[in-house]
């Protein structure tokens, strides 16, 4: 049986094909947030990934999987048209968004940073709303990520920086010219 074509996405080695037990494969968890220092959803969401992360180790390790995790400060127009930020905070495997539905609230916290009302993300989760990601959330979103396999085509659609975001920048940059 020839299963070089199976269709999974473990890479070499899964489903019987020739390769070694011991390779590793790479997948890219990025962090996306506009604050660790005020913002209490930026904060909160970055210590639930860090525990979701954990918590899906062994079984990662098993798979023989290694997360990368890169954490960025978008806090500039250009870095959010750069990784097509959408609204903070984000998390995303391989490029891909853990939740596509993109809900926002006011945020007191981003608020109070830079002197303007700013909304920020809330994550939806059986049902209910969290201005943090529950640590399961993440888990599931990051299992899903790494092992869904799904083939959607990505968005081709041309970024457009959000008018909350152009509000939160233009208000650091006038906040930071009045310093």
């Amino acid at each position: 049986m020839n299963n070089s074509n199976c269709g999974c996405c473990y890479g070499t080695g899964c489903c019987g094909s020739a390769g070694s037990l011991e390779e590793t494969r790479q997948v890219v968890v990025d962090f996306l947030y506009l604050d660790l220092n005020v913002c209490e959803w930026c904060k909160g969401t970055e210590k639930n990934l860090e525990e979701a992360i954990v918590s899906i180790s062994n079984v990662l390790g098993l798979a023989g999987i290694e997360v990368v995790l890169n954490k960025i400060n978008v806090n500039t127009e250009e870095l959010a048209i750069k990784y097509k930020f959408i609204s903070s905070p984000t998390i995303r495997v391989n490029g891909r968004d853990i939740q596509m539905e993109v809900r926002e609230k006011p945020c007191d916290s981003c608020g109070d940073l830079c002197g303007e009302e700013v909304c920020c993300r809330v994550w939806v989760y059986k049902g209910q709303e969290y201005t943090m990601p529950p640590t399961a959330l993440i888990a599931e979103g990051l299992l899903k990520g790494i092992f869904g396999c799904e083939d959607v085509p990505e968005e081709d659609a041309d970024y457009v920086l959000p008018e909350n975001l152009k509000r939160f920048y233009s208000a650091m940059k006038n906040k930071n010219q009045c310093s």
